[in-house]
């Protein structure tokens, strides 16, 4: 009950339905306090549609990571680096000979998939279930009956080695990276518009640039990858074998000005009402968007730096983990709101339709093998269902 009533207080006493949404004020949207809104009116939707196993007292209410204790970080972060020690279940069949743990394992997921699940019209929901993988590893495995914590990048677009996820403290999740001096600028061409000139994109550089320095995961090793983007032909061998190197990072409030402020966030739940368009602006999809090419989505991965730049492993930053939590939060939001007419895909099963690939559908599936089973698309779409989901955001 303590909980539905700050809800329906954040939520300025809202008793409509959630699609009578509030006018917000511009002071409002910068600050934040619109967003915490619309989480408000999508977590009292979603409620009303529990079922099967998630019944109330099982749902898994997922937070900003600076709204949990301080002892309930150190038990999270406790519970990952438990993770990281875990033994790795993938077959020894020389596929991927470099995965000696459950967090090289999980990366592997990823990096296999990456051109399946990026720029498709799985990008949202193969992520989803990802994140409910490794929330389901960490809790099996590892001890963590919470929900998955997620990081609010709003909170620090002007100052990200303060913020408390990375500020190096026991209760964060490490340092930023050793500070690098004299490096140029980065430059990403982004092609596959509709212009055949690339849209370039400039980035400064951050804060570090070299091995986390302190805190926790300063002792978390990279094994898979690097991965040439280059042509370069490779073998598992070479991408997927046990290349041992420290986790970088490269802290960076620029890109979060640029794109993932509160206002990125709440203009981009309000501004599109079908999922080509609000999951091709999320993720800056040249194919739907000229003008944000980055989306709030590479302003995370950017905003962190270092190995979490690279689209194929990412997930050895335990920061992957909170970015992505973010996102699914802002889908999970958009979807809330009118969940009724919300609940599609839109494109084909490969980064950008190449090569050229059937359009995907809800009856489709997804998994994460070995670790979760093969689902419908559809069964993805409501975290209250209890098939498989069973959480919310607050």
């Amino acid at each position: 009950m303590q909980l539905l009533s700050a809800l329906l207080f954040t939520a300025g006493l809202a008793t409509a339905t959630p699609l009578n949404i509030p006018n917000y004020a511009q002071a409002a949207i910068d600050s934040g306090l619109a967003l915490k809104g619309l989480n408000a009116l999508a977590t009292l939707s979603a409620l009303t549609r529990t079922g099967g196993t998630c019944t109330p007292t099982k749902i898994k209410y997922r937070r900003e990571w600076r709204t949990l204790s301080k002892a309930d970080r150190r038990k999270f972060v406790a519970a990952v680096k438990c993770l990281q020690g875990k033994p790795s279940v993938l077959p020894k069949d020389g596929t991927v000979p470099g995965a000696i743990t459950l967090w090289d394992d999980l990366a592997y997921a990823h990096a296999w998939r990456t051109f399946f699940v990026h720029m498709s019209a799985t990008f949202l929901v193969w992520h989803r279930y990802f994140l409910f993988t490794y929330e389901t590893l960490l809790e099996t495995e590892c001890g963590w009956t919470q929900g998955l914590p997620y990081w609010e990048w709003g909170l620090d677009v002007n100052n990200m080695r303060g913020s408390p996820l990375f500020d190096g403290s026991d209760t964060s999740i490490g340092s930023d990276g050793v500070f690098v001096p004299g490096r140029p600028d980065f430059i990403l061409d982004i092609i596959g518009g509709p212009d055949p000139e690339p849209i370039r994109v400039v980035f400064p550089p951050g804060t570090g640039g070299g091995c986390v320095e302190s805190g926790p995961f300063n002792d978390t090793v990279v094994r898979l990858g690097p991965f040439p983007l280059d042509g370069t032909p490779w073998t598992n061998e070479t991408v997927y074998g046990n290349n041992p190197r420290c986790l970088d990072r490269d802290l960076n409030t620029n890109p979060l000005q640029r794109w993932s402020t509160f206002r990125n966030s709440t203009e981009l739940i309000l501004g599109y009402d079908n999922i080509r368009e609000f999951q091709g602006f999320l993720e800056g999809d040249p194919r739907v968007t000229t003008e944000k090419p980055i989306g709030i989505h590479g302003g995370g991965h950017w905003g962190v730096g270092g190995i979490t730049r690279d689209p194929i492993i990412s997930p050895y930053d335990p920061a992957f983990w909170f970015h992505h939590n973010q996102l699914d939060r802002i889908y999970w939001i958009w979807q809330n709101l009118d969940f009724n007419n919300r609940k599609d895909v839109f494109g084909t099963g490969t980064w950008g339709n190449f090569p050229p690939s059937p359009n995907v559908t809800v009856e489709d599936f997804i998994d994460v093998l070995p670790h979760q089973p093969a689902i419908k698309i559809k069964d993805s779409m409501n975290t209250v269902s209890g098939a498989p989901f069973c959480y919310v955001y607050v």
